[in-house]
């Protein structure tokens, strides 16, 4: 009897230990935990600079009233943010400013130097009727095999909107390529409204650099839902489709959950040996959400994808590794409360995670 006992026990015990090890395992795929390093914003406004506008044909202040939603790369040694600078023209609401990119170097990934002017922006371009008067907004970033530097974002002319491409050997000067999808699948994308595109990367020291998988480079996109687009060379792109010719969704809404409004794409994915780490934002259904958080809030979480095929979805965080806490992310110009993250890093062995803070600062968060 005795015997037996031992054994019952021993087999419960054994339970509980591969129990505990798989909750463990279940979730060792997410970056993270985050902690904030500083209880404040590490980019805001700066109502001093000024700016010749090549289209208005005089001085603007470029960054006086919104520094937000940040793109991030390692270069040098130094992390360097490209983030989206609203200036005060334009009806004081949400999308009616012109928006350009900033630049800012630091070296600890807190404190940050900035260019007195931006280095990417609306101008007498071909994108000119794309990118005016709203702006170029939203950036995401990633480097090439070679060095090259692959910026997906924003086009906003106030009327419709699109993913563009630049590229760049320095992150002060580009060339613009038009928007992601023009021409794909005969022109069908040509007059799709679309946004928000994370080139996949794998990590090379503290580079994260651009990955093919199966021969192409991927890249997840869209808010509304989250879809898949392949390229052979990082400037031309095609959405990946269903047998009826429509973009696929790999991540759609949940009710109940921080994603009950719809999830949007976050910082350039990350390949790794479990798997696509794909971060995003989620927006908060004020009827249907997650009553802890704020009616339409912003927060960020992460699904796991096979790294073999990118549409395969693997897990998903059930609640936000990111959420507004403080109070400069419930303040500003989304008073609902927002933690957009948009630009990831490793520097130094830490994670290094940049956010849009209520569209109206930069924040930052770190993970071992």
């Amino acid at each position: 009897m005795r015997s037996q006992r031992s054994i019952l026990v021993g087999a419960i015990i054994l339970l509980i230990t591969l129990y505990g090890a798989a909750q463990a395992s279940s979730d060792s795929w997410q970056l993270g935990p985050f902690t904030r390093p500083k209880q404040a914003p590490v980019i805001s406004p700066n109502k001093g600079s000024l700016f010749n506008d090549p289209i208005r044909k005089a001085p603007v202040h470029w960054e006086a009233l919104h520094t937000f939603n940040p793109a991030a790369i390692v270069r040098d040694d130094k992390i360097v943010v490209l983030y989206r600078a609203e200036d005060d023209t334009g009806a004081m609401q949400i999308g009616n400013h012109t928006s350009r990119l900033g630049l800012a170097t630091s070296t600890d990934g807190i404190n940050f130097t900035r260019l007195g002017e931006p280095v990417f922006y609306p101008d007498e371009d071909a994108q000119r009727s794309r990118e005016w008067p709203g702006g170029v907004e939203d950036p995401r970033i990633v480097e090439s095999e070679d060095g090259t530097y692959v910026l997906t974002y924003t086009q906003w002319n106030r009327r419709t909107y699109s993913i563009g491409i630049a590229t760049s050997k320095d992150l002060t000067h580009w060339t613009k390529h038009g928007p992601a999808f023009l021409s794909a699948s005969g022109g069908r994308y040509d007059s799709l409204k679309y946004k928000s595109g994370g080139i996949v990367t794998r990590l090379a020291g503290d580079r994260l650099i651009a990955v093919r998988i199966k021969g192409r480079y991927w890249m997840y996109w869209g808010e509304g839902a989250i879809r898949l687009a392949t390229s052979s060379d990082l400037i031309h792109w095609t959405p990946v489709e269903d047998t009826t010719g429509k973009p696929i969704e790999v991540l759609t809404k949940r009710a109940g959950h921080f994603d009950s409004g719809f999830p949007e794409v976050g910082p350039p994915p990350l390949l790794t040996a479990t798997g696509i780490v794909v971060l995003y934002n989620g927006k908060n259904d004020p009827t249907h959400g997650d009553p802890t958080l704020g009616p339409n809030a912003y927060a960020a979480g992460q699904a796991l994808f096979n790294a073999e095929d990118p549409a395969k979805l693997l897990a998903r965080t059930e609640v936000p590794s990111l959420k507004p806490e403080q109070p400069f992310e419930k303040t500003g110009q989304y008073a609902a409360g927002t933690t957009f993250a948009e630009g990831l890093v490793r520097f130094h062995n830490q994670w290094f995670l940049y956010y849009g803070c209520a569209d109206s600062a930069v924040g930052v968060v770190t993970a071992p």
